[in-house]
């Protein structure tokens, strides 16, 4: 499936279930949940039947007794769920009028986590809430047959879609469940969580997980559960579900754990995390500061602050959980950066260990529940040993950079994904995604030349050959005479010169060599062809909008079509 069809099976599968949500009595929180579920059965039956088919193929012959029967340790190694008759979709989907669904459904989650410990309590058990007649037509909206053979892939990028847009309509109280992807991905991409032990300790849905899962999969080539290890603490149960849930659909394995990371540390992590990424609450007061778990916190290195705000606790547990050589990124308040009294004082400390590695202020609209500006923090343990590094910090000013989605909401489109991550390279003295990236802006330059010159040879060859000939041989003087006030001759040598001049022009990169560009002239060129381009167009609807009115007043005057 390319991208294109799975954005449009998305878009899809979305206004349907959407749609059925608006007719219904449910709230988008009571909604969301039971939803996700029908995708994680979905999928679960997907990858439960293909893992079949392949060790069906590696079963031992017995020279008695035959075959030897599947058994639900053999859907481990291929990272399967085991789903007895009950479980399975289409038991699911093919059930009869008659039978009472929901409870069914609820039965079948039951079945499912008494089997697997890691999903105890996880999956959602609410289908009885729904209307009879509304759960049959989700499951027959998930039952679409483009979704019989893709991948379990497909389903997780499906589950992340879902999970956006339910974010979107603040189908959980704050949106605090999850985090925007253009910020999770611009946190991967600057941090390059490649191996060892990745944690995040306000997980929330653990879309930093599974972005790191992609980048390794995109960037390597190869399975993430054989190069890094996943450590989850979150406070609220229903986001605890949600994690432990989107891990199972995406074929992730992860400790996930419910805690309130204020008071504990549910993993002994100090000192021994490669990467540390989250998105935790901003500005939470009322943390109870009496507390022995607190006063002698070994994550807080540069002491307690003595204001009623969280964030400094939150900075100091991400920079003390990493190991050595490890790195961090995270989101973070806007005041933090500057904030006075004792927070000044902390981060006076953390800047003199020379780990602060990268900051980058974001603007407004980005998060789906608050239009508040944010700056993403960055550490970077091993550049405390280098003499040079440890006294620089990249600051980027990203306030005015984004994609308008809406009026309410903000993003980064890929292109600016990759250029942020390629000058973090460079000022890292690392210049491969840079040159990766412009090599790549250089061939998207050379197809839109070629795109522009077949248009200009095509349109110009056309109005030649063909075009002026017609004009001159069926319309009336009086309307040949318009269009040829209309239209300025000139515009079309300058499309044929535009044609002609970048027929040959082909940009190349060598990343060894002085960047090469379009000169003066050729960028005035273009810039006359494309006027000439847009004025030749513009005629043409002038000219047949005025010949259009002329036409209909001739025929209201004399009964019939002058034109």
């Amino acid at each position: 499936m390319t991208a294109e069809q799975l954005k449009q099976l998305e878009t899809r599968l979305w206004k349907t279930a959407d749609d059925l949500r608006a007719n219904s009595k449910l709230t988008a929180s009571e909604y969301s949940f039971p939803v996700l579920g029908l995708i994680f059965l979905r999928q679960a039956y997907n990858r439960f039947i293909i893992a079949k088919q392949q060790i069906e193929k590696s079963l031992p012959v017995h020279p008695t007794r035959g075959v030897r029967q599947i058994e639900k340790n053999d859907f481990l190694t291929a990272k399967a769920i085991f789903l007895n008759e009950t479980a399975k979709w289409t038991t699911i989907a093919n059930l009869p009028d008659s039978a009472d669904i929901g409870e069914y459904i609820n039965e079948a989650m039951r079945n499912i986590e008494s089997e697997y410990e890691n999903l105890l309590g996880v999956l959602p058990k609410e289908y009885n809430l729904f209307d009879k007649d509304l759960l049959q037509r989700l499951i027959r909206v998930f039952n679409d047959e483009s979704l019989n053979d893709v991948s379990g892939d497909v389903f997780g990028r499906i589950y992340e879609f879902f999970l956006n847009k339910f974010a979107m309509i603040g189908a959980q109280e704050g949106g605090e469940f999850f985090t925007p992807p253009s910020l999770v991905n611009t946190i991967v991409k600057i941090i390059q969580p490649n191996h060892g032990i990745v944690a995040d300790i306000a997980v929330g849905s653990a879309g930093m997980f599974v972005q790191t899962a992609h980048f390794i999969e995109e960037e390597e080539g190869v399975d993430p559960s054989n190069k890094v290890t996943f450590y989850g603490q979150e406070k609220a149960d229903t986001n605890t579900r949600l994690a432990k849930m989107n891990m199972a659909i995406h074929g992730l394995e992860g400790s996930i754990l419910q805690g309130n990371t204020f008071y504990e540390d549910k993993h002994d992590l100090v000192g021994k995390c490669d990467f540390i990424m989250a998105n935790p609450p901003f500005n939470v007061d009322g943390v109870d500061k009496s507390k022995d778990s607190v006063k002698k916190d070994p994550r807080l290195p540069f002491g307690l602050p003595k204001n009623d705000n969280g964030n400094y606790l939150w900075i100091q547990y991400f920079y003390s959980l990493l190991n050595e050589t490890g790195r961090a990124g995270f989101v973070m308040a806007s005041s933090a950066s500057d904030a006075g009294h004792s927070e000044k004082d902390i981060r006076q400390k953390l800047v003199e260990t020379g780990a602060v590695d990268v900051m980058v202020s974001i603007g407004t609209k980005f998060f789906y529940t608050r239009s508040l500006p944010c700056t993403l923090w960055f550490f970077d343990r091993e550049k405390e040993k280098d003499a040079h590094r440890a006294n620089q910090t990249l600051m980027l000013d990203l306030r005015d950079v984004y994609r308008k989605v809406s009026s309410n909401l903000h993003d980064f489109t890929p292109e600016q994904l990759a250029n942020i991550q390629a000058v973090v390279g460079l000022y890292r003295g690392k210049r491969e995604v840079f040159d990766k990236t412009v090599s790549h802006y250089f061939s998207t330059i050379n197809d839109h030349l070629s795109q522009i010159t077949a248009q200009a040879n095509s349109l110009a060859d056309k109005y030649n050959k063909g075009l002026q000939t017609t004009f001159e041989k069926l319309l009336p003087k009086v309307t040949l005479a318009q269009w040829n006030e209309t239209f300025d001759a000139d515009d079309i040598e300058s499309i044929t010169q535009l044609a002609t001049a970048f027929s040959k022009t082909k940009l190349t990169y060598n990343n060894t060599a002085v960047l090469q560009t379009l000169t003066k002239d050729n960028t005035d060129q273009l810039k006359k062809g494309k006027r000439a381009y847009i004025n030749f167009l513009k005629a043409i609807n002038a000219f047949v909008k005025e010949a259009g009115k002329r036409a209909i007043c001739g025929s209201k005057k004399n009964g019939k079509n002058k034109f």
